[in-house]
Parts: C-alpha cells; structure tokens; sequence
C-alpha cells in the first residue's frame, strides 16, 4: 500500500474516533466546562494551592531541572498570527512565574499564579487543543510553558500532584514523548510539590522558551505521583482548519486570512540627533514609534521625533510630564534626583510596553527604558536593539565606586547607586540583545561584535569665528561635579595660574573654585579667547559642547571616557591623572609646569 494511501486511512481513522464537531456536541462539552469549573472553584476555595511569591530565593543557584523548547515552528503562513499569539501569551504568563518561590513542602499550581486568561489582562489568541481540535482561542499556546514546568519539575524530583495528558499529539511539544501537561482554567491544572525550597526561572530568548528550577542539591530524588500516557504514536495528531481538510465543520475559519510579517517597534526617549537619523533610515512603512511626549509642533525638541512614515504611534504625555514636574522639583544634584527619572522612566515604559503586540518581532529600544521593559518580559522571542546613551549601569557604578574608594572626600562620586534588581536587568537585557547602536566610542568598545558605532552630529558653526585666544584662559563645559573631572582641572587650573570660563551648572558649591579665577561667557559667544575647551571627565554621556569646539577649531582636552573618535584638535588624557592633564594643559597655554609635576 502506498504511504499517501496509509496517510488518508489513517486521517479517516481518527476522524471516525473523534468525530467532526458539532454545534450540540460543543453546547454539551461547554456545560460540562461550566460543572468542572464550579466544583474546582469551590475546591479551590478550601484546598487549593497559595499565591506564592518572589521575595526570597534558595540558597543555592544549583540549576536542578531545565526546559529548552523552540518558540517558533516552520509553518504555513497562515498560522503566523497564531504563532505570534501563542509567544505573546509565553511573554504575559512567564512575567508571572519568573522568579517565584516554591518553599519546601508547599504545592506550585500553575493558574493560581497564572490566574485567568483574558483579553483585559493581556492575552490574545492563539492555538488551543479543544475537543481534538486546534481552535484559536484566548490564551492560547500556555501549554507550552506548563509543559516545560513538568518537565523540569520531573528533573527537581518534585512530587506531581496534578497532571493531566493531552489527548491529542501537538507538533512540536512533549506529547510524544509523555512529558506533557496540558491546562485549561481553571479545572485542567498542573500541580506540584517541592522537597526543598526551589525557585523557578523562565526566560524567552529570542528562539527558545527556557525553564530553569533552581535549588539546594541534595540526594538523588524521582518524581512521584507523575501519571503517564499512551506513548506518542498511538495518540492521533490534532490539526487546525489550516491543515485538517475539514470543511463541513461549523468551527471550519473558511474566511481567507491574510499573512502577517513582523514589525519593529521604536521605543525612544530623549531625542538625539545620531540615533534620529539612525531611526529614520532603519524604518518601515508598518514599524510603530513610541516616544514619551508628542503634543504636535508644540512638541519639546528633546522629545521631537517626528512620526512621518510609521504605521502607529504612541506616547505617554502624563508620564512624561509628571517625570519632568518631579525632576525640575528635585535637588540639582544627589539621589533624590536620579530616583525621580528612574520611577519616571518606569511608568513612560509601562505606558509604551502596550504599543508591543503580537506582531512586533523586533524592537530599537531606548536605554533608559530597556531594564523596565526586560523586567517586565515584554523582549521575549524579539530582536533586540538599544540605542545607548551612557555606558551600563554596572560599568557606570563600578566606575564610580573606584573612584569614591580613591576619593572619599568627593561626595558627589557616591551619592547615587540604582537597585541590584535593575542593574541585574539591565546586564542581562544588554547581554541578549542583537545590537547596540551609539556614537559612543567608550560604550561601543564594551560591546564587541556587536556594537553599531554611529557618528557624531557636529553642531552648526557659529555665525562668527571665535576671537582670538588667550594662552591662559580655558573653558570647562560642566557641570563642576567630581564625575566631571572637575577636582582634577580645580587643581592643575591653580598650579598653572589659567582662568576659568564655566558652561555649565555649579553643583559643588559656591565656594568650589576657591582661588581660581572664573567667568562665565554668554552662551553665544562662549568659545570666545578659549585656548582650549577641557574636560577630563570620568563619565560624559554628551560631549556636545566638546564637538561643538571642535567644529569652531577650538583644541580639546578629554579623556576616553568622552565617546570622541580622532581628530587632530583633540588630546586624550587619562582620567584622574592630574600629571597628564598639567603637560597638556602646559602644551596648549605655554606655562611651565610645575617642578612637582615634572
């Protein structure tokens, strides 16, 4: 007998197992939905499992168990916007097991942490296994995850205290091999018991659901209690109305459905002119913008993207506002500050993460919203690119950390430091992300391989040249803050005799300057007499005012930590090396260094 002829028996052979469906024999199987939901939800109200939480971990990291499924599987085309359903309920559910605590002897039930599905929550459609067949359905596409926590917990030894097989053999899940556990809410659960205390991980990267079961290892266990199934080839494969051939169905979708491709979604914040460029010449007709104020041509520049050419946009005006009444009410400089952008960045990202539907597959996210958004598990089975506007939090307070231990004295230096939580996230979101794109020479250089280094937008010229320079008069851009390099030049400005024009705000304090002679230059004429524009900064975001001299053919002095390529009006000095700093400073204003410096 030929295969194709095997194929058809066996095709008619299931049918006439199942049935084809019917609108009483639904009815029915709805009622019957109705029942057990009733009487599991009056169980669950005396013996059902507590609402555990992620405010404690194991002691040990010990992985114990672990799940590694693919998110996407080579289908029709049809089956595209299911597929992005499914991985976007993954996102909706795996935000509410990530990081959760299973104390010993305590029972882990997947919907009382889950808790229902709905479109008001999140979920949209997906494939669903009912009745034999695979419908779309709300929430769709869970079984994977709770399939992946059977398995693992199988790994932990935990003790399986409800599991239920799925009927049907699903393409690409554990089915066939009997390491299965479908759901449905909230009578079809998945219930289990931990020997020790575990903590459950679940990660999406852009290709794999990952399912980690982290413990203190002990003496080999077996899972008990685990029922099993009838081995995969004796199960009959569920199909949709893409595959079945079934048309006299009344579920039978008949409508033709178009195909969806994926998106980009660009979720931005402060404008900056390298990375508005970079926007506008990486988008789509159907990307989507989401930026934190977009009130028109009253617009802010700051926050003037400009939405010409995408297919939606979004924005977050209360949040943005409510960030900047809170920033410009706080104190110039300290953590009450940098506290208030962190919780005002958070709830712009809170408000853009609903521009990332199913179908966004790939998102060119801000820096500053990119921990918020990776905590959340919005990125899960998406490219990932940052536009990168400092150096990682991590770099950035180990920095800082190094050079408070040298100079205790400088409060500015430890003033501030972001929670580990967000730090941790951030880290991990930069280590998985597809690119980072930044003009940043300094950030660029931490990413190898997969750093895209943009140039510099150079300022407009001014109107006139500056006037001539005065060997002993330099300009410091600012802010006068440790960070800024701004003990360093205080110093090395005394010992030479320079003046000091000043750009930028004075946070140290009035008196900071001490015997030092400053000035402070209209804006528009602030290169004026400069013999040189200085920052020997430890950290510089921006260096704008450092292009902006060297585009008036004004010399530099900056450190590495500046982000500037080569150019032959700039001298690099290492940061806090005021030896280095007194020769170039000496080169550029013809005083004799001191004997001390020498």
């Amino acid at each position: 007998m030929a295969a194709q002829d095997v194929s058809a028996l066996r095709e008619a052979r299931e049918v006439a197992e199942w049935g084809v469906p019917t609108r009483r024999g639904n009815a029915i199987f709805q009622a019957k939905v109705l029942c057990h939901r009733a009487r599991r939800g009056v169980g669950n109200l005396f013996v059902g499992p507590a609402r555990l939480g992620k405010d404690a971990a194991p002691e040990s990291p010990a992985v114990l168990g672990e799940s590694r499924t693919p998110l996407w599987a080579a289908g029709v085309p049809e089956e595209r916007r299911y597929e992005l359903g499914k991985v976007h309920n993954l996102r909706r559910a795996a935000a509410r097991i990530d990081g959760i605590v299973i104390p010993a002897g305590q029972v882990f039930g997947f919907w009382r942490q889950i808790g229902r599905v709905s479109r008001r929550r999140g979920f949209v459609n997906g494939r669903m296994l009912k009745e034999g067949c695979l419908v779309p359905a709300v929430g769709g596409g869970l079984c994977q995850l709770s399939n992946a926590l059977y398995d693992a917990a199988l790994q932990s030894g935990c003790e399986i205290v409800e599991r239920h097989a799925h009927s049907r053999i699903v393409a690409g899940s554990a089915a066939a091999a009997g390491r299965d556990a479908t759901v449905a809410w909230n009578y079809v659960d998945l219930r289990f018991r931990a020997f020790a205390p575990l903590r459950i991980e679940v990660r999406l990267s852009a290709d794999e659901l990952i399912v980690r079961f982290h413990g203190q290892p002990g003496p080999g266990r077996t899972a008990s209690g685990a029922p099993t199934n009838a081995p995969g080839d004796a199960l009959p494969v569920a199909r949709s109305c893409t595959t079945c051939g079934e048309v006299s169905c009344f579920r039978h979708e008949s409508a033709p459905r178009e195909e969806v491709t994926g998106c980009t979604a660009f979720l931005v914040d402060e404008n900056w002119p390298e990375f508005r460029d970079y926007v506008a010449a990486t988008r789509r007709g159907g990307d989507i913008l989401g930026v934190p104020l977009d009130l028109g041509r009253h617009t802010p520049a700051r926050y003037r993207w400009g939405g010409d050419g995408f297919g939606r946009t979004g924005s977050a005006p209360l949040a943005a506002i409510l960030r900047a009444v809170t920033i410009r009410r706080a104190p110039a400089q300290g953590a009450a500050r940098r506290q208030a952008e962190l919780a005002g960045t958070e709830r712009i990202a809170a408000r853009l993460a609903r521009l990332l539907t199913p179908e966004v597959t790939s998102v060119c996210v801000a820096q500053s919203l990119l921990p918020h958004l990776w905590r959340d598990g919005h990125f899960g089975g998406r490219r990932i690119e940052v536009l990168m506007t400092r150096l990682p939090m991590a770099e950035l307070q180990n920095r800082l950390d190094h050079a408070f231990a040298e100079h205790p004295g400088r409060a500015t230096l430890g003033d501030f430091r972001a929670s580990s939580t967000l730090v941790a996230a951030e880290t991990e979101a930069l280590a998985l992300a597809a690119r980072i794109i930044t003009p940043h020479r300094d950030i660029a250089a931490l990413f190898p391989g997969k750093a895209l280094l943009l140039d510099w937008r150079m300022p407009a010229p001014p109107a006139a040249a500056p006037a001539a320079p005065r060997p002993r008069r330099i300009a410091f851009p600012g802010p006068t803050v440790a960070r800024k390099g701004a003990f360093e030049l205080r110093d090395v400005a005394a010992s030479l005799g320079l003046e000091v024009a000043l750009l930028g705000s004075e946070l140290e304090g009035d008196a900071f300057w001490g015997d030092v002679s400053t000035c402070r230059p209209d804006s528009a004429r602030r290169f004026d007499g400069i013999a040189a524009v200085v920052q020997p900064a430890l950290v510089e975001d921006q260096p704008r005012h450092l292009l902006a001299a060297l585009d008036a053919r004004v010399p530099v002095i900056a450190t590495p930590a500046c982000g500037i390529g080569p150019h032959p009006l700039l001298t690099l000095v290492p940061a806090g090396d005021p030896r280095a700093l007194t020769a170039a400073l000496a080169a550029v204003s013809g005083c004799a260094v001191p004997s001390e410096d020498r």
